[in-house]
């Protein structure tokens, strides 16, 4: 077989530029046995990581196995000394927490993970968020193969087709492995990407990933413990009171995912330069989301709300957060320096944004937390986090910028009190 010549079969055929079976055949050093391209095809699906995903859809082991491998490089266990602290954070942190809203305390014990557990433990989730675009990426590789096949090709498009797909969702699923790999090193929480990992709602922290930013920011090490150990347990208690609000929030995101439409153009422009043994040029399309078209005014207007979601959520983790630190001498140096960290975003996490299609950081998060501070000065922590009990409760865009009409509905007294009440016995219909 004659790479040079089979390659350009490939790149004429992606291309459009014509080619038959006997074409491949003579290219492959084949005879123009229908039967033997049609095994030829099935070693190149295998080639290209399609023998543990045969219906062209994403390969989620290689992705899992793929962020491990990254994960484990540079990892330490979980000493006991960081066990003890991390303990003792929390053991102070809850009853600090408990003074600070009306939602419960947790029952579970705390995970306390390495980098590697915590992919595992977050696999799940990134699939769910990833595989419209995965999908849809796979699928839009097999169409332009479709359509740009010529008839003489017909008997073995089917193949054909899962070839590009198996191509496809072997590329996307090694660039999600390596982004999840390297975003392992820098998570320090369950909570930390503004999602919960787990569906049960436990508490979780990366204790070496925790180390290392409390070094890096040069923060006092027993109050960042403290601090960032509050944070965690307010945003799992929000999550554990609103068992609604993952499924919510996760719904919306993949029901965005869903409507992203690839730039079949930009597929045309890389398949000119397709080449089997050197896919370096669909990988960096894929690593820099080039395959993605501009959003559509649908997808915007969605997007707003995922955004206004989480400015929702971190605002009022904030707010929670701020209460209960407020005895912390240093809790307002470490949460600048949280802030900072949370606006930057690391590479990591950016080229997950690409990947999935959005990323997941939310504007108007100073606005939220604003907004959630004066709805409880107003009217108390136990009506402000009432709201978190139903989602037509929880306040609109416009509420985080002018919080008047839902603090009016709150404080009417008797009255808003007896409004507040009815409309959760409406909504869960008692």
């Amino acid at each position: 077989m004659n790479p040079e010549d089979f390659e350009k079969f490939l790149k004429d055929f992606m291309a459009g530029k014509g080619g038959d079976a006997a074409e491949l055949a003579k290219a492959a050093g084949l005879p123009n046995d229908p039967a033997l391209i049609a095994k030829l095809v099935e070693q190149l699906q295998a080639a290209l990581g399609g023998q543990d995903n045969e219906d062209g859809s994403v390969n989620w082991k290689l992705a899992t196995d793929q962020a491990k491998a990254i994960a484990r490089e540079g990892t330490v266990s979980v000493s006991e000394g960081s066990r003890k602290s991390i303990r003792d954070a929390l053991s102070i942190g809850t009853l600090w927490l408990d003074q600070a809203t009306s939602m419960p305390g947790l029952n579970n014990e705390p995970k306390l993970l390495t980098r590697e557990l915590w992919v595992a433990d977050a696999m799940p989730l990134f699939e769910a968020l990833s595989a419209p675009v995965a999908n849809r990426m796979s699928e839009a590789l097999a169409q332009n193969l479709r359509d740009n096949a010529p008839e003489e090709l017909s008997a073995i498009l089917g193949n054909a087709g899962g070839l590009m797909r198996s191509a496809g969702g072997a590329l996307f699923a090694m660039q999600l492995g390596q982004a999840l790999g390297k975003l392992s090193a820098e998570v320090i929480s369950g909570g930390d990407i503004g999602l919960p990992i787990f569906q049960d709602q436990r508490i979780a922290l990366v204790p070496q990933n925790l180390e290392a930013l409390i070094a890096g920011l040069e923060l006092e090490t027993d109050q960042a413990y403290i601090y960032l150990g509050i944070r965690e347990m307010a945003h799992t208690r929000l999550f554990k009171h609103s068992k609604w609000l993952r499924d919510s929030i996760v719904g919306q995101i993949t029901n965005y995912a869903s409507g992203i439409k690839i730039d079949n153009d930009r597929i045309n422009e890389i398949a000119e330069d397709f080449s089997a043994t050197n896919p370096d040029e669909l990988k960096k399309a894929l690593e820099t989301g080039a395959f993605i078209a501009p959003r559509s005014e649908e997808q915007q207007l969605a997007l707003d709300r995922i955004e206004t979601m989480l400015a929702l959520i971190e605002g009022w983790v904030d707010v929670v957060t701020e209460e209960a630190t407020k005895l912390l001498p240093k809790a307002n140096a470490i949460s600048e320096a949280v802030r900072r960290r949370r606006a930057t975003g690391g590479p990591a996490e950016q080229t997950f944004g690409t990947i999935v299609g959005l990323e997941l950081r939310p504007r108007r998060m100073r606005e939220a937390a604003e907004m959630w501070r004066r709805i409880g000065a107003a009217v108390g922590i136990e009506k402000r986090d009432a709201l978190w009990d139903h989602p037509d409760l929880l306040p609109r865009e416009d509420d985080i910028l002018d919080a008047s009409s839902i603090i009016n509905k709150l404080s009417g007294g008797n009255a808003g009190e007896d409004e507040l009440d009815q409309a959760l016995r409406d909504l869960l219909g008692e």
